[in-house]
């Protein structure tokens, strides 16, 4: 193990490709600080401009009625069950002009797999949005789309268009998880499997779509199966380049199936941080999880690889279900970033700068 970490921390250090067992050696074996200045390196590699990104954004989900039942999920309820809701599109809109109202240009769009609404529900919703807002609509995950697709009985490339045609913009890499059935099939075993997740991306980036890959870790994944899914991402974006950014954030277990698992402590955050940023050479932007793991540690993040703080997220529904409630408004997210000498920098989707 020795050798092959010191052949890691030489490749890491010299910008080359990681193979999977270096990965792991690194996020095994590595030392702390070490894996930090490597990732930082990194980092100011690929973005030597003293820069941090972030987007002003809100959350929004149109419904909480599923049927997958995910172990690890407390925001869910079940079809039929009294707290169960379908936001209206007047909501919807309400929702947006809150985010209008302090400069926000993009919503985040997801929801359960709902076991009755046809795609014609979520392209009217689509079309009520694009026709009023000028928001961007971030929206869908791969599961809820295949769940749509299966409905209807039609190809995924078939309902991303009609949605794209609708209105979407772009898709987020939620329900990615861990991208390893193994583990898929303990936390969420009537959820998607890992090369649909990987199909829909593909399907997604084929039409010129672009998306993003997240993690959720800290469950029954073990250190291996992290650069498993780090590997499915790298392996995708190699073949599409369609991946904007990679985001990773730890489980929360409080109020969830999973309640047993221990809550993963900071640290191992930073190192799989660190080392994600190491790995995926391909995808340019790391983005910190200030909703998991508060504003310090986030902070702590930018000097790991991490150079962007995600978003605003004027409303979050999922992870504060689970007892999580860090809040940051955009001049918070500020502070943070000139707090730890870099510069602010609002952007788009894209990673593209505007005004603020």
């Amino acid at each position: 193990m020795a050798k092959l970490l010191d052949r890691a921390y030489e490749k890491a250090a010299a910008h080359e490709r990681l193979s999977c067992d270096e990965g792991a050696a690194l996020l095994t074996e590595g030392d702390t600080h070490v894996l930090a200045a490597l990732a930082h390196a990194r980092r100011m590699h690929m973005h030597p401009e003293p820069v941090v990104t972030y987007i002003v954004e809100r959350n929004i989900n149109y419904t909480n009625a599923c049927v997958t039942y995910c172990r690890f999920c407390a925001f869910y309820r079940a079809p039929g069950d009294k707290e169960t809701y379908v936001l209206s599109h007047e909501q919807i809109g309400r929702k947006i002009e809150e985010l209008l109202e302090v400069g926000g240009i993009q919503i985040l769009l997801q929801g359960g797999h709902h076991p009755d609404l046809p795609l014609a529900w979520y392209e009217d919703m689509l079309r009520y949005i694009k026709e009023r807002y000028p928001v961007n609509v971030h929206g869908f995950s791969a599961p809820e789309i295949e769940h749509i697709a299966k409905l209807e009985g039609l190809p995924v490339g078939t309902v991303i268009q009609r949605l794209r045609e609708a209105g979407l913009g772009t898709i987020p890499g939620a329900g990615g998880e861990m991208l390893v059935d193994r583990v898929r099939r303990i936390i969420a075993p009537l959820k998607t499997t890992t090369d649909a997740w990987i199909d829909v991306h593909r399907a997604a980036h084929k039409l010129g779509m672009r998306t993003t890959a997240t993690m959720m870790f800290g469950h029954a994944e073990t250190l291996a199966e992290r650069i498993e899914h780090m590997e499915r991402v790298r392996q995708l974006q190699d073949e599409t380049k369609g991946f904007t950014a990679f985001i990773l954030w730890t489980f929360q277990p409080e109020n969830t199936a999973m309640w047993r698992y221990p809550k993963l402590e900071s640290h191992q955050y930073l190192r799989t941080a660190a080392v994600s940023r190491l790995y995926l050479d391909n995808v340019r932007n790391l983005q910190a999880s200030w909703v998991t793991q508060g504003a310090r540690v986030a902070e702590i993040s930018l000097r790991c690889g991490v150079n962007d703080m995600g978003s605003t997220m004027l409303e979050e529904n999922v992870v504060s279900a689970a007892g999580t409630t860090y809040a940051l408004d955009g001049p918070g997210i500020e502070r943070s970033i000139r707090m730890c000498g870099f510069e602010p920098r609002r952007r788009n989707v894209y990673y593209e700068a505007v005004l603020s």
